[in-house]
């Protein structure tokens, strides 16, 4: 049994067919990336997957348990975490007040206070804009406090949605470092990215999306030599 199970979804928008019988499965300690063109279901996935979104046909089981029966505010309790498009940081609130509510359902004091300093040690750039307010961050900084902020909820599985999105090439590099050491602790991480060289790089497995269905599934490596995947998301003719 994987960590991480999503079995035949069929989610919708209305009348549209977004996901078309997903299944997926991320082991524990993995990293998995959804690879595939704007509108292929990538965002959907990880939106049914946190109880945005509520299929209408198959289940997601995170350790064996059916999680369809939970609504999205207790998601986190169940030990899921996103890091959504966009970063959505609070722009008024500090970088630590950020953190903190990361842990806004925890009430281990003292863990929570290992954890920030676990964070800080993780991303020094937040311990140095601590302070700050999240809104004055730079698009990189504000990325590091959206995946650190999903962390303060200590997760079972980090989900991560676009996080090199709008980023200079020198900061993607950055937060994707960031990614590898976040695993290499032990995290696992279903990472959607436009960016398929970097996130396959990384990835230990890798599914492509086409128009709400999984077409191709491999290793990380392996999928970099693909010749559909070069010609289609890898720019390699």
């Amino acid at each position: 049994m994987a960590l991480l199970e999503v079995n035949d979804i069929h989610t919708y928008y209305g009348n549209i067919h977004a996901l078309k019988g997903i299944s997926l499965k991320v082991e524990k300690g993995e990293i998995v990336t959804l690879i595939g063109a704007n509108g292929a279901g990538k965002t959907t996935t990880l939106r049914t997957i946190c109880g945005l979104l509520k299929p209408r046909q198959g289940h997601v089981t995170l350790n064996g348990e059916n999680l369809d029966k939970y609504p999205a505010h207790q998601m986190v309790y169940k030990g899921i975490a996103m890091v959504p498009e966009g970063r959505g940081v609070f722009a008024k609130m500090t970088v630590k007040e950020n953190l903190e509510l990361g842990a806004y359902h925890r009430n281990d004091k003292a863990g929570i206070q290992k954890d920030l300093d676990w964070v800080f040690g993780l991303l020094p750039r937040l311990h140095e804009r601590r302070t700050q307010l999240s809104g004055t961050l730079s698009g990189g900084e504000q990325q590091m406090l959206a995946t650190a902020r999903a962390l303060m909820s200590r997760p079972t599985v980090l989900l991560m949605d676009e996080p090199s999105m709008g980023l200079a090439p020198i900061l993607v590099e950055s937060i994707f470092d960031t990614i590898e050491a976040v695993n290499k602790e032990g995290m696992t991480i279903l990472l959607v990215e436009q960016n398929a060289l970097m996130a396959l790089s990384i990835a230990h497995r890798g599914y492509v999306l086409q128009t709400g269905q999984i077409v191709l599934t491999d290793t990380g490596a392996n999928l970099q030599k693909n010749e559909m995947v070069q010609k289609a998301y890898l720019g390699i003719e």
